[in-house]
C-alpha cells in the first residue's frame, strides 16, 4: 500500500459494556435526551424479530454516557431473546452501574406484535435525589 493511502477502518463490532466520559458540568442539574428509533431484539418465544425505539432521559451524576459505545451496546442485544419488560429494565440497569446517574428514565416503545402495541417505563432515582421544580414561563 503506497505511504499516502490510509488502510480501511476496522468495522464495529457490538458491545456488552458502555463507556462514559466525565460529566462536563457536574454542579448542574441538566437533563440528555436520546433517542434510539432502530432498536431490535429476538421474541424469546418465537425467535421472530422485536422492533422498538428507546427513548433515555437522565440526569448525569460524575459521567455521561459516551454515545458511539451506547450505539454498539444497544446492537448486542440484536440477536438475543428478550421480553420487552425484561430488555428494557436490563438496559436502565447497565446504564446506571455505569453512569450514577441523578436519575434516569428509559422507555421502550415496541412496534405491534399481533395487534398488541407494548411500552416499557423504568426509572432509577439516586437516595436523596430531588427533581428541580419546572419552571413555567408566561
Amino acid at each position: 500500500m503506497p505511504a499516502n493511502d490510509v488502510a480501511p477502518a476496522a468495522p464495529s463490532r457490538p458491545q456488552t459494556h458502555l463507556d462514559t466520559f466525565p460529566n462536563p458540568n457536574p454542579e448542574r442539574d441538566y437533563t440528555i435526551r436520546i433517542r434510539m428509533p432502530e432498536f431490535s431484539c429476538l421474541c424469546p418465544k418465537t425467535g421472530q424479530p422485536d422492533f422498538a425505539e428507546l427513548v433515555l432521559e437522565y440526569i448525569p451524576g460524575a459521567t455521561c454516557v459516551e454515545l458511539k459505545g451506547l450505539k454498539l451496546y444497544i446492537w448486542s442485544f440484536r440477536d438475543r431473546g428478550a421480553f420487552h419488560e425484561a430488555v428494557t429494565n436490563e438496559i436502565l440497569n447497565t446504564l446506571i452501574a455505569a453512569t450514577q446517574p441523578r436519575f434516569m428514565r428509559l422507555t421502550g416503545i415496541f412496534n405491534v406484535r399481533g395487534g398488541v402495541y407494548t411500552s416499557v417505563v423504568a426509572e432509577h432515582r439516586q437516595p436523596g435525589w430531588q427533581a428541580p421544580t419546572a419552571v413555567q414561563l408566561p
